[in-house]
């Protein structure tokens, strides 16, 4: 039965090709968006590189401070995370870690832009960066205050050239010279937490790190001995931020403006996400974009066909009315037409598929977005599937329903 729907189907789309390269362009195009958004939402949520400890990990990646009449968050300091974080029992290791800032350095009179951020030792730990030579500079060398680098795959090639090894020669940056302890792996630009080119030891950073304000330019990341301990990780950093007081260095101390101190320890998605206002959920605002977005790629496409469909049932009433007459019921007509839709929209996916392989290929070749491979694996591929489905049976149901509801006579005698 499928054997012959589908014959018919081939049929009716070679009878009006305007239509249907109407209705395959509008599919084709409309699942190309689709696949991408998915490949990309895939890289950010999928890719567990380098954290690949996420599923026991908890991210410190804001704090705020609010008032009756104002508001001020920013990422956290040092001296909080460490000197208050550090009392945490929960967790098997902490690590500290600042945002990226940019730079420029030169070598043979060329700019080359560079991104740096400061760690501590226990981040290597932490996180399982891929090194392609070397290794991570040690606690002895967080300590002292030795610039040392490790530094990624992409700056090596750019200020070192096409050489076998960098290890224990000389990166300088901000009139600073650095000795390279390793070089690892590439991060992709959107996993911005951990994203830079040069990773440095916080020791040897130019600010205070030792400031004791509660908000500065620093993350952290607690990780746990399993999965079963992040909810007793989360909690036992509430009641420590809970307690923190109120005033501090910024602040004095018979006046301050704020009378709550928030910061969390979040899910990776949900401090990825985060939008710095208590009020506001990432997570949700996220999701609703990515819905409203998806909706409007699709209605539009599914409405013209609907009404192209429309359009081939009426040029078929004749057909209609002659099965109908030698006993076809409308259930069987109805699930031919959504058979037969179905077909249409596969074949429409299939061209999207192959229109998405080019245009990952270009962005990636392109390096558009810095270090990021979109790829289309199993998961995009699923989602692209259950995105066909859902176009086939949208843009045919209600045309299968009104085809079904013809009557005989009358399409006879449209005929």
């Amino acid at each position: 039965m499928l054997k012959n729907y589908f014959k018919i189907a081939i049929a009716v789309l070679r009878r009006r090709k305007f239509f249907t390269f109407i209705s395959l362009f509008g599919i084709s195009f409309t699942l190309t968006i689709l696949m991408i958004l998915a490949a990309f939402i895939d890289k950010v949520v999928g890719d567990s590189y380098p954290d690949k400890k996420r599923d026991r990990s908890l991210y410190v990646t804001r704090l705020s401070e609010n008032g009756k009449n104002s508001r001020s968050s920013s990422a956290v300091s040092y001296y909080l995370l460490s000197h208050y974080g550090g009392t945490l029992k929960t967790p098997q290791k902490m690590t500290i870690f600042s945002l990226y800032n940019g730079t420029n350095t030169y070598v043979n009179n060329k700019k080359i832009a560079v991104n740096y951020k400061y760690t501590d030792a226990n981040y290597w730990d932490v996180l399982e960066y891929d090194f392609l030579e070397g290794k991570p500079f040690s606690k002895q060398q967080v300590d002292n205050a030795d610039h040392v680098a490790v530094i990624s795959e992409d700056i090596k090639n750019a200020y070192f050239g096409d050489v076998p090894s960098v290890v224990g020669k000389y990166f300088e940056a901000d009139n600073v010279k650095y000795r390279v302890t390793g070089v690892v792996k590439n991060v992709p630009i959107t996993t911005y937490m951990l994203y830079s080119d040069i990773y440095l030891p916080y020791t040897v950073s130019k600010s205070d790190y030792k400031d004791k304000s509660y908000r500065g330019d620093y993350m952290g990341i607690l990780l746990g001995a399993s999965s079963a301990d992040i909810p007793k990780m989360r909690n036992e950093y509430e009641q420590m931020v809970h307690r923190l007081p109120l005033a501090n260095k910024d602040y004095n101390k018979d006046y301050n403006p704020y009378t709550r101190i928030y910061s969390h320890a979040n899910p990776y998605i949900e401090s990825y996400v985060d939008t710095g206002n208590e009020d506001q959920s990432g997570v949700v605002i996220v999701l609703t974009a990515i819905s409203i977005f998806v909706l409007l790629c699709m209605s539009i496409p599914t409405l013209n066909l609907v009404n192209i469909n429309i359009t081939r049932i009426m040029e078929r009433s004749s057909e209609i009315g002659v099965r109908k007459a030698f006993g076809a019921s409308s259930r069987t007509l109805v699930y031919q037409f959504i058979v037969e839709n179905l077909i249409l929209t596969f074949l429409g996916g299939l061209i999207g598929l192959v229109l998405s392989f080019v245009i990952i290929q270009f962005i990636n070749s392109a390096h558009l977005i810095a270090n990021l491979e979109l790829s289309l694996n199993f998961t995009v591929l699923f989602y692209s599937l259950l995105a066909c489905l859902a176009f086939g049976l949208l843009s045919g149901v209600y045309p299968a329903w009104r085809m079904s509801r013809l009557n005989v006579v009358t399409a006879l005698k449209a005929q």
